[in-house]
């Protein structure tokens, strides 16, 4: 049976997604005025709020000509600023008029009817929507009052709001949750289905479904910590910094090559390795921001400090022939700036490299102050990668403690003669002068047939041991007959020659051992230092006035009398005093389990940023997570232990009507996994996954296409052997110019720069990945293969692969389409026996002893359906 009709046959059992996907996004957009644009949904007799209601409008309509960049400011008028907006613009007439709609400019342009007064301009494409126009006239009626904008204000955490359903909630996130709901009118969902929680809780925080045996011992268990319990196991798991680490590897932009035209090969992946650590030791947000920013110039730093300091050696280097080192070198600089901005304060600073930013308060002078910090860092687009630390890692120490506890004692073997060794050794060395003798007249090495014992090249004897062969036994010392007989014993006494050959191979898998290499931070001294200047339209050869280390003035500044280095910059970042670092972690989390942050645009908070939906949560959130200590496994337990997150996640009718987006979260939310969920989870279900952790990046299969990159080597690779073939896609080497394919399909991003934001698109491609990407096929095998090996009849079978996939037992009509296949595939394989082999066995291998090729085959059919349902392909 062909895959097509073995899709088609699944029909029944699948969700169009597409359909779905459709839905979504046009509720997003319907929703948008209720939900993200409160300024619809305020009863008229609220009053106007300027940073809920008015931001957003000037922001969007008239800030690029209008706002902070004084460069592309039109008719000298600005509206960012409250002074600015009440004195006469250029024409001598009064934008804003306090009070006085009517004879505010402002009111007249955006309601004119002549097409050359009317703002905006007409041919920006952009116009205020009546609702817009009645929000400024009635601002401005009301006075219209100024306020900062909401994410530069510290947070304060607000009072837990009152709710009329108070047996409902579990935590404190759930009463604001529930406030919302009640003001709404909308009930919240009833409890998941534990099945369906434990699949959902075991993705969320490892990436891998719940084994059978823990659905089942969840499942029964009716202790009232049961739950608890299970998120305590979960986050205890190896696999949850595996999990975790790759959300923070995104927005590190980690690759293992150096990306542009050529892009070469690094070797950077103890830094990968180290984020995996760090999530499992539960390292403070606050300690893993200093360490990652600065941990080269901590007191006593050490090594793991130096190989944290990687997170900004990610940056591209360009090893092309004939390119400009400094150029490269800035534009690292400038990649380092507006990372660090947009990673912990979810803050564009990209536009004011060129110019003063068009929409938040950040000047171009104010944006090479913040490259300064950066720009006496060594590192200098150079090809060696320098500076880079060396060192054994800890799987190397291991293995280099094991070769040497194998070479120790055979080392003192050598040392210790027996009465055997020392008789061997005489006749050795009364034959030795006929050795000569023999290699002198034969002009080659070989064995005289009258010597019975193992012979070397003279050649290869050590000047020292010569000299004492040389001396008769009266005239050695007691040294010197202890350094021939340790000579002799290691390599030429033939009672230890299977030892000697031991010794060898252990020195040699010794050497073989070669330290990693990380490239780090380090920074320059005395007067290696660079001043740093504006950069004239962001051109690193057209340089203005000089600026000095600092940051942009909207935010609080960095500590009087501190150096204004990177160190001081990361703990500026974690300092209470900043009003957004602990908001946009929070939100970044919550976007992870919920799959929606409270604040949609997790990537900016600035003005052109979506306002929170629940901004009082968003202040607690904020405020929890430093009161916790920056612990974020206490933090996620706050979030998955929610009854907010413990809800069912069906649609009712009038759910999708009201909230199809579920931005209110009156059910639990459901979206598709990550690719590398995806790729995971198929190898975790058929047995194939390995368990290794740490080291070199490894290559799974792919096709070869021939191709090479610009300049540079090929991209097609030689798949990795054994387990690594196997690993999970955390560990996949990531090139820039070629991602691994699958992974690229479901939407896994490049990583030239930070990736703040996975999108979620869904392509008819997805689907023929996970149908037929060999990775798929095996892994459909090796469920196969499980489903065969389980005891009792077809259904039973099934029932096993069918919970491995989804936690949960087929009902009865999915039961019977699967039983229904699997016999169609089995007689189809039964004339079709070529089609039977290559199915069962190509590219896992050969079918197991005792088990059947044509039932296998049907296994495999029918596992390559319940690796491709909606649901198995789908977070619950």
């Amino acid at each position: 049976m062909n895959t097509a009709n073995r899709r088609s046959r699944w029909h029944g059992l699948t969700l169009n997604v597409c359909s779905r996907l459709g839905v979504r996004c046009l509720a997003i957009w319907l929703l948008y005025p209720t939900v993200y644009g409160w300024a619809a949904a305020q009863p008229a007799e609220h009053k106007v709020d300027f940073n809920r209601d008015i931001r957003p409008i000037l922001s969007e309509n008239c800030y690029k000509c209008h706002g902070p960049d004084d460069g592309a400011r039109k008719a000298n008028l600005r509206f960012d600023q409250k002074g600015e907006a009440q004195k006469p613009a250029k024409s001598g007439r009064m934008p804003v008029v306090v009070g006085a709609p009517e004879k505010s400019e402002m009111i007249a342009r955006i309601t004119a009817t002549d097409p050359e007064k009317h703002m905006p301009p007409v041919q920006s494409g952009k116009k205020l929507k009546p609702n817009q126009i009645d929000l400024l006239r009635r601002w401005i009626a009301e006075g219209a009052p100024y306020a900062m904008h909401w994410a530069y204000v510290k947070p304060v955490r607000p009072e837990l709001p009152t709710v009329n359903q108070e047996d409902w909630p579990h935590n404190p996130i759930d009463r604001f949750i529930l406030a919302r709901l009640e003001k709404e009118g909308l009930p919240p969902s009833p409890p998941a289905e534990k099945h369906l929680l434990i699949r959902r809780v075991s993705l969320d925080l490892t990436g891998l479904p719940p084994t059978p045996a823990e659905v089942d011992q969840f499942v029964n268990d009716t202790s009232p910590t049961a739950y608890e319990e299970l998120v305590n196991r979960l986050l205890s798991k190896p696999t949850y910094g595996e999990h975790w680490a790759r959300l923070w590897l995104d927005l590190a932009r980690y690759a293992d090559s150096a990306g542009y035209a050529d892009d070469p090969s690094r070797t950077i992946w103890t830094y990968r390795d180290y984020v995996i650590r760090s999530f499992n030791q539960n390292t403070p947000f606050d300690r893993f921001t200093i360490e990652q920013i600065a941990g080269d110039l901590l007191p006593d730093a050490t090594q793991e400090n130096r190989v944290a300091t990687a997170f900004h050696r990610n940056t591209m280097t360009n090893h092309e022939g004939g390119t400009d080192d400094e150029e490269f070198r800035n534009a690292a600089i400038v990649d380092r700036v507006n990372t660090t901005m947009a990673v912990w304060m979810a803050t564009s600073m990209a536009c004011a490299q060129c110019h003063h930013h068009k929409y938040d308060p950040i000047s171009q002078e104010e944006y090479f102050s913040f490259f300064a910090i950066f720009n006496n860092s060594e590192d200098a687009d150079r090809d060696d990668e320098s500076p880079v630390l060396s060192f054994f890692t800890d799987e190397q120490k291991q293995q280099r403690a094991a070769l040497e506890a194998t070479i120790a004692p055979l080392e003192k073997l050598f040392r210790t003669p027996t009465p055997e060794s020392t008789e061997e050794q005489l006749k050795w060395e009364r034959a030795f002068p006929l050795q000569i003798i023999w290699q002198n007249a034969a002009g080659l090495v070989r064995h005289p047939p009258y010597l019975a014992q193992e012979l070397i090249e003279y050649s290869a004897i050590p000047e020292d041991v010569l000299g004492i062969v040389e001396l008769t036994a009266d005239e050695r010392n007691e040294t010197q007959r202890a350094t021939l007989s340790e000579f002799y014993r290691a390599n030429i006494f033939p009672g230890l020659k299977s030892e000697r050959e031991a010794f060898r191979e252990a020195k040699r898998q010794l050497a073989a051992i070669e330290q990693t290499s990380v490239p780090i931070m380090h920074e320059l001294e005395g007067d290696k230092r660079r001043k740093t200047h504006v950069q004239l339209r962001g051109n690193f050869k057209a340089l203005a006035e000089e600026v000095n280390p600092g940051v942009p003035a909207v935010f609080p500044p960095l500590p009087e009398g501190v150096t204004p280095d990177r160190l001081a910059l990361a703990q500026w970042l974690v300092s209470p005093e900043n009003p957004l670092t602990a908001r946009v972690v929070a939100n970044r989390l919550w976007e992870q389990i919920f799959g929606t942050g409270i604040v949609r645009t997790v990537e900016d908070f600035g003005s052109q940023g979506d306002l929170p939906t629940h901004p009082e949560l968003l202040d607690w959130l904020a405020t929890e997570l430093v009161a916790q200590g920056w612990n974020i496994k206490a933090f996620l337990k706050e979030l998955v232990t929610s009854a907010t997150y413990c809800q069912s996640s069906r649609v009712t009718p009038e759910l999708q009507e009201r909230d199809p987006a579920n931005l209110l979260l009156a059910r639990g939310p459901r979206y598709r996994m990550s690719a590398e969920e995806v790729r995971d989870q198929a190898l975790f279900v058929s047995g194939l996954l390995s368990e290794k952790m740490f080291g070199p990046p490894v290559r799974p299969p792919q096709p070869s296409l021939g191709l090479s990159a610009a300049f540079g080597s090929s991209l097609d690779w030689k798949t990795s052997e054994g387990e690594d073939r196997y690993r999970r896609a955390l560990y996949v080497e990531w090139r820039r110019t070629n991602p691994y394919a699958s992974l690229a399909t479901f939407d896994a991003p490049n990583r030239e720069v930070c990736a703040l934001k996975r999108p979620r698109s869904n392509t008819p491609l997805q689907a023929l990945v996970t149908l037929n990407d060999p990775v798929y096929v095996e892994a459909a095998q090796g469920l196969a293969r499980r489903m065969a090996q389980t005891d009792g009849p077809v259904q039973t079978k099934i029932t096993y692969g069918f919970e491995l996939c989804m936690a949960r037992r087929p009902r009865e009509n999915e039961l019977e389409q699967l039983v229904s296949l699997y016999d169609a595939a089995e007689a189809d394989f039964q004339v079709n026996e070529d089609k039977a082999i290559k199915l069962a066995t190509d590219p896992l291998g050969p079918v197991p002893e005792g088990m059947d090729l044509v039932p296998l085959a049907a296994w495999t059919a029918v596992g390559n359906v319940l690796l491709n349902l909606d649901e198995t392909l789908m977070r619950p």
